[in-house]
């Protein structure tokens, strides 16, 4: 279920869109302020100016064009997210989407690989994506040149495909695909967008993009990937989110190879059809959320917590990382006020929050 554009999901939208806040603050934010609307207003004071949203204007403009242009929008708490995404550290807070949402929802598996893959490497890719489809999943890729285009043109033969893009919706990349974007949204797929309109193909977009490749599969199959490539990343964060992984055996002397092989010897399943992929995946998904926050009430920026007490924390922190549960019980002060102090240290650039409900300081502290 999409969510339509309301007061709330403007708010949100606006929050999301706010240059230098990324998901994991967008997340603390609305534990801590409750509603997204409070957190705009309690924006500029509690950052010291350092974030300001964007005019209402414009996000109301970005809803309106990605509703013309056929899509929708998905908010991080709402009805309809990808409950997959929950499993993220950071999972996105906005989503703009074309096509079917329901092609969200089913087993899905991931393939990745080489942008400059073997005619082989195609081959394999476009196979396998059309046999997985053939079993009921669903082929989530990055519509990158190579293996991922071929992946999306195998899965659509016999079923549904989602690509995952690290640009605005309307800004297709490569160029060329263009049609192939278009064509997944109007044959039961899905195209899903973190980045707004305009979003053009920068390199620190691409990892983001991965991470949502990894995370709405129940595995990760690597075909043909270099030492150093962007597949690898996928593959690690499918590892980190306990996604199986998969690797297609490749030349040795092929430098395309060298990544996917290197996964196998560390314990990858070693993947020449779907026959090797479909007896190792889970039953179901798993779907369990890494950070779920729980709003607090609300308090205006003007009752701002003593010094002293933001004195105490910042003194038990440093470089190396400490659990937050840790720092309420050595300054024994409310969860909820600890987490209001490094709120504005997080905002301030001066400490990041880390997986596990952890906390060190930056070089900026």
């Amino acid at each position: 279920m999409a969510v339509p554009m309301t007061a709330d999901t403007l708010d949100r939208l606006r929050l999301a869109r706010t240059e230098g806040l990324g998901p994991q603050i967008f997340q603390r934010l609305l534990a801590r302020f409750g509603t997204a609307r409070v957190a705009l207003e309690a924006l500029p004071d509690f950052s010291k100016g350092k974030l300001v949203p964007p005019a209402a204007g414009l996000v109301e403009r970005e809803m309106a064009t990605v509703a013309r242009m056929g899509g929708r929008f998905f908010f991080l708490g709402l009805p309809g997210y990808p409950p997959l995404l929950e499993t993220l550290y950071d999972p996105p807070p906005a989503l703009a989407l074309l096509g079917d949402p329901a092609a969200l929802a089913p087993r899905a598996v991931a393939i990745v690989g080489a942008r400059s893959a073997s005619t082989a490497g195609r081959r394999v890719a476009d196979a396998l994506a059309a046999d997985l489809a053939r079993a009921g999943l669903v082929i989530v890729s990055g519509m990158a040149r190579g293996i991922d285009a071929a992946a999306h043109l195998g899965a659509m033969r016999e079923g549904r495909t989602v690509a995952v893009v690290a640009t605005g919706l309307d800004r297709p990349y490569p160029a060329e695909h263009a049609a192939l974007q278009a064509r997944i949204a109007a044959e039961g797929g899905a195209v899903l967008a973190e980045a707004p309109l305009g979003t053009a193909p920068l390199a620190q977009h691409f990892p983001r993009r991965n991470r949502i490749v990894a995370a709405l599969a129940m595995g990760v199959v690597v075909v043909e990937a270099a030492q150093r490539s962007g597949s690898l990343i996928t593959a690690r964060l499918g590892l980190e989110l306990g996604r199986e992984l998969f690797a297609v055996p490749g030349n040795p002397l092929d430098l395309r190879c060298r990544g996917s092989n290197d996964l196998i010897r560390q314990g990858a399943h070693l993947t020449e059809s779907a026959e090797d992929v479909l007896p190792n995946l889970p039953e179901a998904p798993h779907a369990e959320p890494l950070f779920t926050p729980r709003p607090e009430p609300a308090a205006p920026p003007a009752q701002a917590l003593p010094p002293s007490e933001a004195g105490q924390v910042f003194e038990l922190l440093g470089a190396a990382p400490i659990a937050v549960d840790e720092v309420v019980r050595r300054c024994h002060l409310s969860p909820s006020a600890v987490q209001t102090i490094l709120l504005e240290f997080e905002l301030a650039g001066r400490v990041e929050m880390l997986p596990g409900n952890r906390v060190a300081l930056t070089g900026q502290a």
